[in-house]
């Protein structure tokens, strides 16, 4: 099965490739620059769901 990565429409850059990807693939959470798709980081839902709370309250707001 081929992996569906998925990204933001805010991406930027003038080909959409200054961005971070996702995918679901065998019950895990994958991200991925997508100007260097060989490096992939594997998670799970709950650290997932864990760190897009904190970057929601703006703890990673100094990092941007």
């Amino acid at each position: 099965m081929e992996i569906q990565w998925r990204k933001s429409t805010k991406s930027s850059g003038a080909d959409g490739n200054a961005c971070l990807e996702l995918a679901e693939h065998d019950g895990e959470i994958l991200l991925r620059e997508s100007d260097n798709p060989d490096v992939v980081v594997r998670t799970t839902r709950v650290k997932l769901r864990a760190f897009l709370g904190g970057a929601k309250e703006g703890e990673f707001d100094d990092l941007a």
